[in-house]
């Protein structure tokens, strides 16, 4: 399995929050209110020294048991499916495919966008290529009473792992830093929601190279159910009426609950990144 390996400013390039942005609602609010990860790291102490809080790394290799117990296996192993899902489709679109780096750190990290810490959530940087993680992220998915599990944490690496494809086909330098229900940026978290729906539909039918086995076991409805708690419980309207605020669409970066649990099953239904064209809709 391969070791270690939305849009708000980071310094040296746009660092894309994810599945769950800002645990810290201080963060939360920032963010809601159109600021950047800068604003975010400032607010919540962040911007230190790379690693004074915590390191990142590289996952280490793990047997396919090991993947079923440990998170860094999982997000190892998660890592690898989505290589694997993923080159065929974009070197048919025409576009080189790079492998992304997917990094686990604890407390803070250094970045190619800036410095970063557990508080600005699971993220990408376009800036080096690479996701970042810290796992004790998924402890925290309760509060957005999302039940924690395999396929819920999977969700989260691939809903990441889709604004680096984003990033490969161009998507990403095309939109600006707008907010609002149908702004560019809510758009591409919305195809990044996609994207991971697309995984996740193909996963059970996709074989690793190098055993001859599918990634993932037929997905059950209960897993389904968690990730699309998940992709719910992360909508911006959620986030705004359990930190005590206003639910303001002009607000949104990443869309409503509705908006990202039915992106994620277009994608899970339909699996082609044309499906996933979430700029070609009036309203997505």
């Amino acid at each position: 399995m391969r070791t270690g390996g939305g849009g708000r400013s980071l310094g040296g390039g746009v660092a894309v929050g994810g599945g769950l942005t800002g645990i810290i609602l201080v963060a939360l609010f920032v963010l809601l209110q159109g600021g950047s990860t800068d604003d975010v790291l400032q607010a919540v102490g962040g911007g230190g020294q790379p690693g004074e809080q915590g390191t990142a790394g590289h996952i280490g290799e793990c047997t396919a048991e090991q993947a079923n117990t440990s998170r860094d296996c999982r997000l190892s192993a998660t890592a690898h499916a989505l290589d694997v899902f993923w080159e065929p489709l974009i070197t048919a679109a025409g576009t080189k495919f790079v492998v992304p780096e997917v990094e686990s750190f604890t407390g803070a990290t250094s970045t190619g966008c800036g410095n970063a810490t557990s508080a600005v959530g699971p993220f990408y940087c376009p800036a080096d290529k690479t996701i970042y993680i810290d796992l004790g992220f998924y402890d925290q998915l309760s509060k957005y009473n999302i039940k924690d599990g395999p396929l819920a944490e999977e969700y989260i690496t691939a809903h990441e792992y889709g604004h680096h494809i984003q990033n490969l086909l161009g998507t990403m330098r095309q939109v600006g830093r707008d907010t609002g229900a149908t702004s560019g940026s809510v758009r591409l978290e919305l195809q990044a929601d996609c994207y991971a729906g697309m995984w996740a539909g193909h996963a059970a039918t996709t074989v690793d190279p190098r055993t001859g086995v599918t990634f993932l076991d037929p997905i059950t409805k209960d897993q389904l159910a968690n990730a699309q708690a998940a992709a719910k419980g992360v909508g911006d309207d959620r986030i705004q009426a359990s930190s005590g605020m206003t639910i303001n669409p002009d607000t949104w970066t990443h869309g409503s609950a509705e908006q990202r649990e039915r992106w994620f099953m277009v994608g899970y239904n339909k699996g082609t990144l044309a499906s996933c064209d979430t700029f070609v809709v009036a309203n997505p």
